[in-house]
Order: C-alpha cells, then structure tokens, then sequence
C-alpha cells in the first residue's frame, strides 16, 4: 500500500447528529422522499438528502429531498423500453418450458415455473407460449 491510501478516512458529515430526522408525516413542506417525487414526474437530480423521515420504531427510513431543486424525470427512449423489457423477460421466463409468464417467477428459489418444478398446472391465460420452430408449422 502506498502512503496515500493510508491517509484516506471516511468520513460522515453528519456524525454530530446535525443531519435532520422526522418521524413519519412530521415532514415540513418542500421536502419528499424518492418515491414522492417520482408521483409528482420529477427525481433529485444529483442534490444530497437534506433530511430523513423514520418510521417503524426507527427500524425502516428514507431520505427526502428538495422538491424545488428536483428536475424533471427523463423520458423514456426506445433503448431504455427495449433494456427494461429483456430484463423483465429474463425474470418471467422459466428456462426449462421456455413460457414467458405475466409475472415474476420464483427463479432464485424454485429455478423454475411452478408446472416445471412440482406438475402443478399453469392457466394458460398467464402465460405466452414460446414460439414453435418455423420447420413444424
């Protein structure tokens, strides 16, 4: 190691505890959580949390955000639509039936749609065949 990474400390800026904190709907107007600002067509665009809201005992928290320096969400283009739906294909697709289902499969867990993993039958309204090959037509 060379001496300039020993040098490097991390450092929390509100370690003195001047990071403001409310509890659940105590915050003052102007400020909303990702979410919120997500409702109003708008995202933080690169500003820093000035505050968080705690909720659940102190157990769950979220941070908020200047609603008066948030930008407008970017749109959607044809390569984010086309990223976003092979992601969603890749979560929804059983690799064994190769079914494209209208939900998300239990992957991580079962490997598998329900009729692949246990012979439990799937309604074929929550599914799209997968194409058959051009030959068998």
């Amino acid at each position: 190691m060379d001496g300039r990474e020993e040098d490097l400390v991390d450092v929390d800026p509100y370690e003195d505890g001047s990071f403001p904190e409310f509890r659940w709907r105590r915050a003052p107007q102007g400020l909303a959580t990702r979410r919120q600002l997500r409702a109003m067509g708008l995202r933080p665009g690169g500003q820093e949390p000035v505050a968080r809201i705690t909720c659940r005992r102190g157990q769950r928290f979220a941070y908020l955000y200047r609603v008066d320096l948030a930008k407008p969400v970017r749109p959607m283009t044809l390569a984010k639509e086309l990223a976003l739906d092979k992601a969603m294909a890749a979560r929804s697709t059983c690799p064994k039936c190769r079914r494209r289902y209208h939900v998300c499969l239990p992957l991580k867990t079962l490997g598998s749609c329900l009729e692949c993993h246990d012979g439990t039958p799937a309604d074929p309204a929550t599914y799209i065949a997968p194409p058959g090959h051009a030959l068998a037509v």
